[in-house]
């Protein structure tokens, strides 16, 4: 588990978007998922809070998808989710430093 990479994209959405923004992530999880890319929830929290929670088997899986959209100029999923509902979302990129995964 060490090694492993959370992204959290978050912003403030509309309550009259938020089945939009719903159908914007439903639409990236049906097409190519990342190489390296483990898990991704959508979550809605108070005040019209949401986020994007994303887990990366490791720095160089997240550095490899950011490197492919750099290249291709097109802007990372998540962010794309929340712009499709005029949110300028935030990201902030955590390291997995100990933690737990049942299956």
């Amino acid at each position: 588990m060490f090694g492993q990479i959370l992204t959290v994209v978050s912003g403030m959405v509309d309550p009259d978007r938020e089945d939009d923004l719903a159908a914007a992530y439903r639409r990236v999880l049906a097409g190519v998922i990342p190489d390296g890319l483990l898990a991704s929830a959508l979550l809605r929290g108070e005040g019209h809070q949401w986020q994007i929670a994303t887990l990366w088997r490791d720095r160089d899986a997240l550095d490899a998808m950011l490197d492919a959209m750099r290249a291709s100029a097109d802007v990372p999923a998540a962010p794309q989710v929340f712009r499709a509902v005029g949110t300028e979302p935030t990201l902030t990129v955590f390291e997995v430093t100990n933690g737990m995964l049942r299956t």
